[in-house]
């Protein structure tokens, strides 16, 4: 080839490379919010010459296309679709989306969710299902069981993936960025107390699986739960509630600025609930439960916002607790000296299934809050979040579930209380380059959490409360350093997301300290076929959290055992109106940790956990919505013969779902079950904890200023256990203790009228 043939070449290569790049250097910048609060939109679908994006929490996008101009369609779930001409030149082009109609047939399987391929699950369940509690919103998660065995008060057993994760030890939840959960609690690791949530207030919450996600540490072996409320109103509210067993509840949210404020940036908003039961129990449970909330929202210029909220949660209540099955009939199974199970009489005295044994246990508890966060745009697609968090916590239990079987004379009763501050800081850095249609999101995060616990301690005492003896005390003092860095990168229908992150945890108990590091690495790979079919696989490192007491005691124990996972998945729309997400997953776990009724953490040694989710959501009408999950999980210890290495009350077999309806005009509720396999009690299933089958009905008539509904639970009144567990009991009258399966029941036929008003 002469030199006049290359330079033709050459140049001609340079023209194509050129035109190519001017073809695609049309960028249209815009944001898509709520035309009525005028808050930003997150994952927003926008779609415009066969190139789409969608919107971030700022409710942002930004295409790259060969035009100069296009016409931009909008869509997101429960709004109207909306299609706008606009001009690569248009500056801050801003959507205002109108509340519409559900349509599933609206629903893409989009390649710019990132990690959040539950999004279109949780999104669909919220707008869907009607929920007035926090048990309500904790139950919308697909695999997600909770459990009271102590009264309302106290938070809920939580169950998912093979976990009987006590109250929050293998899940984390927060609330706007606050953790619920409580490192080195009184009554458990991860203790998460959720009932200072109003749901009225929950603007979207989002949930993960396993241990995939960078900016979730402790806790983040199940997977993470996050709610987040809303900046601003569409409405305020009042409503009033009344049902059996003398329930009541009162709530309000109630907008305190007004539409011209809206329309500048600024809300301010109040909201309050004050709940009252006596439960189906015999003895009266005085369940007494006051919330309060307030948060306030400001743009500061067009690059800043300003979040400020406060609440305070109070909670006081008489428990019945737990009974042993022989107090309730007989010919149920103990086991005996040997480790057999044999079948026994009835206990001397029997009662009745509400019935209650010890009358003198009691709990309460308050928890005040306080969120101060700042978000920053800082230009050319660089974003900054800066965060502070403040939490007072008290809590105050007498518990007796073993009854006399180590103090006859006495009884067992147990007094369990702390006091705790805990602090925090979180920091995001995020930075998002375009290259044409492909984009790479980098995120730097710090953070640092410190909870320090007073008067904490726990005691055995007499039924009138007199001191006995310590069986542990002492304060404690742990802080969580971490940081995080995390890479996207979106190409075609590829997503590569990998990162890791880093806790540090300093333990100090009793004046003793103990340091710990633990490096985290996530790798997360998604492929979207087409608009119907999306493949993804997630892998990555976690760790089990510990307890300070036996960090410092030298209890044998690892400090930060590690948990390894992986999850191969699909999103798949195989007709129009039906959308399924089912995954199969795996978790080992270095070790285990189990909460003991002596206050103390014992090793629970190596598990590994397998098994299978499947979630579908189906559109048979326009009106008519019907939702299942099932979920699958085969749960045992590493290193045990095959018959003794079974998990306690740990789920194999779980399913939810229902049918949901929304009319026209107004009439809207649902029909749903929920189904929990029976499970072994203990380690060689010798034990069984019963399964049950438990349906609810919710009715509403929805009109612009009120609201008239209905609610059921256990609408057939099925005779059914919320909670089992395997305990040492001795009643008053018994020679000697009985080691068999304790339990708490569930709520028979429970109805409740709601009437709320809207202005």
């Amino acid at each position: 080839m002469n030199k006049l043939t290359l330079k033709k070449v050459l140049l001609l290569t340079a023209v194509f490379f050129t035109m190519q790049l001017a073809m695609a250097q049309h960028i249209f910048k815009g944001k898509v919010v709520d035309n009525i609060t005028h808050q930003p939109i997150e994952y927003a679908f926008v779609y415009a010459n066969k190139q789409s994006a969608a919107t971030n929490k700022w409710g942002s996008f930004q295409l790259s296309l060969t035009s100069d101009t296009a016409t931009l369609t909008i869509s997101y779930m429960g709004y109207q679709k909306r299609s706008v001409q606009v001009k690569s030149s248009d500056q801050r082009i801003v959507i205002a989306l109108t509340h519409g109609q559900i349509d599933l047939n609206e629903v893409v399987i989009s390649p710019h969710l990132s990690n959040n391929s539950f999004h279109t699950l949780s999104a669909l369940d919220l707008n869907l299902r009607p929920v007035n509690s926090s048990q309500d919103l904790m139950r919308l998660v697909p695999g997600l069981f909770i459990a009271q065995h102590m009264g309302g008060g106290k938070a809920e057993q939580i169950f998912i993936r093979g976990f009987d994760a006590d109250h929050g030890t293998d899940l984390n939840v927060s609330v706007d960025g606050l953790p619920v959960n409580m490192v080195s609690h009184i009554h458990g690791q991860g203790y998460a107390d959720l009932h200072f949530l109003i749901p009225e207030t929950v603007s979207t919450y989002d949930f993960g699986k396993g241990p995939y996600y960078t900016d979730k540490g402790d806790f983040t072996t199940a997977g993470y739960l996050n709610y987040t409320t809303k900046d601003a109103l569409d409405k305020s509210m009042i409503s009033l509630e009344g049902g059996r067993f003398n329930t009541f509840r009162a709530a309000g949210v109630i907008d305190l600025l007004g539409s011209k404020a809206k329309q500048n940036g600024e809300n301010a908003y109040i909201a309050g609930e004050y709940n009252y039961t006596d439960g189906p129990f015999q003895l009266a449970e005085h369940y007494k439960r006051f919330n309060v909330f307030g948060k306030y929202t400001k743009q500061l210029g067009q690059d800043n916002k300003l979040s400020i909220s406060a609440s305070t949660f109070s909670t006081s209540w008489t428990p019945s607790g737990e009974i042993p099955e022989r107090a309730v009939a007989g010919g149920t199974t103990a086991i005996d000296d040997n480790g057999n199970a044999i079948k026994i009489p009835a206990a001397a005295n029997i009662i009745n299934r509400f019935g209650t044994i010890d009358s003198t246990q009691n709990g309460k508890s308050t928890r005040t809050n306080g969120i101060v966060k700042l978000s920053s745009d800082l230009r050319n697609n660089w974003t900054l979040e800066n965060q502070l968090y403040y939490t007072h916590y008290t809590f105050q239990l007498h518990v007796n579930s073993t009854f006399f079987a180590e103090d006859n004379v006495n009884g067992d009763l147990r007094f369990q209380n702390e006091t705790r501050d805990m602090y925090g800081y979180n920091g995001k850095l995020s930075k998002r380059s375009y290259f044409g249609s492909t984009s790479l999101t980098s995120t730097f995060g710090v953070g640092d959490r410190m909870d320090r616990t007073y008067g904490t301690l726990y005691n055995s005492v007499t039924h009138d409360n007199q001191f006995l003896e310590t069986i542990s005390s002492g304060d404690i003092k742990e802080n969580n350093l971490n940081a995080y860095i995390d890479e996207t990168l979106e190409t075609g229908k590829w997503l590569f997301n990998a990162g890791a992150r880093i806790d540090y945890l300093h333990f100090n108990f009793y004046d003793t300290t103990q340091n710990k590091a633990i490096v985290s690495p996530k790798i997360n790979i998604q492929y979207t076929a087409n608009e119907q079919v999306q493949f993804y696989l997630k892998a990555g490192k976690g760790f089990h959290s510990n307890d300070a007491r036996a960090v410092i005691g030298n209890s044998g124990l690892q400090i930060l055992p590690a948990a390894y996972g992986a999850d191969l998945g699909l999103n798949w729309k195989p007709v129009s109106h039906l959308y399924i997400n089912a995954a199969l997953w795996y978790l080992y776990l270095q070790q285990e940790f189990v909460y003991t009724d002596d206050g103390t953490i014992a090793p629970g040694g190596k598990t590994r956990r397998e098994g299978i989710d499947f979630s579908a959501r189906y559109q048979l009408a326009k009106w008519l919505f019907a939702d299942l999950n099932v979920n699958l999980a085969k749960p045992r210890l590493v290193g045990e013969a095959n018959g003794e290495n079974y998990l306690p009350l740990a789920p194999t077999f779980t399913s939810t779902g229902g049918l949901n309806f929304k009319f026209n005009n107004g009439i809207n509720g649902g029909f749903s079950y929920r189904y929990m396999h029976k499970r072994p009690g203990n380690e060689n299933y010798t034990l069984t904890a019963d399964g049950y089958y438990v349906t609810d009905l919710k009715l509403n008539y929805t009109q612009k200023r009120y609201e008239l509904g209905l609610s059921i639970e256990n609408l057939f009144n099925t005779e059914w256990n919320e909670f089992e567990a395997e305990e040492v009991t001795k009643l008053r009258n018994e020679t000697a203790p009985v080691d068999q399966m304790s339990f708490t029941p569930g709520s028979p036929f429970f109805a409740k009228l709601r009437v709320a008003f809207f202005f």
